[in-house]
C-alpha cells in the first residue's frame, strides 16, 4: 500500500465524524442542502489538498470549519439570498382565490432533514437550525453571517474570526453587533431558541395529523395560535393571523381519507410529509410542512411544496398505496 493510500485512509478516517456537522454549518450559510452538499464535497477536496501542510496549531475540527466557510464565502459571491415568501413582500388578502402560478426563479430557501444531521449536534445547535433563524440570516451579508455563525454557534473568539476573514477583532466585533442588530428586526426573539420538545408538543402534532386526515376544521381551529402564518415555497402568496389561514385551509380541505400524513423533523422542529390520494387511489407526495409549536399552538406553517428531494432525504416514500 502506498503512502499516499496510507495517508487518504487517515485523512477519511480523522475527518469524515465531521462531515454531519459541516453540511449543517453551510446550510445555515447557504439556506439551501442542494448547495450545502455540494460545498461540504468542496470542503473535503480542498481539506485533502492542504492535507500535507496541516500542521495541527488548531483542532482538525476547527481547521475544517475555515475551510468549509472559505468555500462558502467563495460560492455566495455568485448566489442570490435564499427567502420565504414573507421576506418578499406582506401577506395576501384573498385566501379563497387560487394561487398564482408559482414562482420558479427564485432560488428558495430550503428545510434541512433532521436525518441529514448528527442526533446530538441537532440537540445541542437546534435554535441555530430553525427555519425562521436561518431565514433571518439571509437578510445579513456573507460575511456578517459567518461572523454571526461563527461566534454565536460555533463559539469561535473573535481574533480566531478576525484571523479566518482577514480583518482585526474590532471590525469583527462590529460586524457581530450588527448582524445581531439586523436578526432583532426580522426574527422574532421565541424563533432564536428552542426548547426540547415534550409530550404537549407532540400531542399537538397527532392532533394536527388527525385534523387533516379526518377533515376535521373544528379541531384545526382550536391548534392555532391568533398570528399563525402559512407560507408555501414556491408561492408567493402567504397568510397571517388565524382567520385567513383557516379562510385558506378550509377551501382546500379534502374529504376524510383523501390525505395521509407521515410525521418526522427538519430544521430541529416537527414535520409532516403530505400525501393526497389520486383518482386512481394512489397516495403520491404533495408537501413537507415543518411546523413551529408554541405553548401548546401552532405559530407557523412552511409547507414545502415541491418535496421530492426533501421526502428522499428523510428517508419517506414518493407514493403510499
Amino acid at each position: 500500500m502506498s503512502a499516499t493510500t496510507v495517508d487518504r485512509d487517515e485523512f477519511v478516517r480523522l475527518t469524515d465524524p465531521y462531515r454531519r456537522e459541516l453540511l449543517a454549518h453551510c446550510y445555515r450559510m447557504l439556506g439551501s442542502v442542494d448547495e450545502a452538499e455540494d460545498l461540504v464535497q468542496e470542503t473535503y477536496l480542498r481539506a485533502w489538498r492542504s492535507y500535507d501542510g496541516y500542521e495541527g496549531r488548531a483542532s482538525l475540527r476547527t481547521w475544517l470549519h475555515r475551510i468549509a466557510t472559505n468555500t462558502c464565502l467563495t460560492a455566495l459571491e455568485s448566489r442570490a439570498r435564499r427567502p420565504l415568501p414573507s421576506g418578499l413582500g406582506g401577506p395576501a388578502q384573498t385566501p379563497e382565490e387560487p394561487l398564482t402560478a408559482p414562482v420558479t426563479d427564485v432560488p428558495w430557501l430550503q428545510p434541512l432533514p433532521d436525518a441529514l444531521v448528527d442526533p446530538a449536534h441537532v440537540v445541542a445547535a437546534r435554535g441555530s437550525l430553525r427555519l425562521a433563524l436561518v431565514a433571518a440570516l439571509q437578510q445579513l451579508s456573507a460575511r456578517q453571517r459567518a461572523v454571526l455563525i461563527l461566534r454565536d454557534v460555533l463559539a469561535w473568539r473573535a481574533t480566531e474570526v478576525a484571523s479566518l476573514l482577514g480583518t482585526s477583532t474590532a471590525a469583527v466585533k462590529s460586524s457581530l453587533q450588527r448582524a445581531r442588530a439586523r436578526l432583532d428586526e426580522v426574527a422574532p426573539d421565541e424563533d432564536l431558541v428552542e426548547e426540547p420538545e415534550d409530550a404537549a408538543d407532540r400531542e399537538v402534532l397527532d392532533r394536527y395529523v388527525a385534523a387533516f386526515e379526518n377533515a376535521d376544521v373544528d379541531t384545526l381551529i382550536g391548534l392555532l395560535q391568533d398570528g399563525v402564518e402559512l407560507q408555501m415555497p414556491p408561492y408567493l402568496e402567504w397568510y397571517s393571523g388565524k382567520k385567513d389561514v383557516l379562510r385558506f385551509l378550509h377551501a382546500r380541505v379534502h374529504e376524510k381519507g383523501a390525505l395521509r400524513m407521515l410525521r418526522t423533523r427538519a430544521n430541529g422542529q416537527p414535520a409532516v410529509a403530505m400525501y393526497v390520494r389520486g383518482e386512481d387511489g394512489v397516495l403520491r407526495a404533495h408537501s413537507l410542512q415543518v411546523l413551529t409549536v408554541e405553548k401548546g399552538l401552532l405559530t407557523r406553517i412552511t409547507a414545502f411544496l415541491d418535496p421530492a428531494h426533501v421526502l428522499d432525504r428523510c428517508g419517506l416514500p414518493q407514493e403510499l398505496s
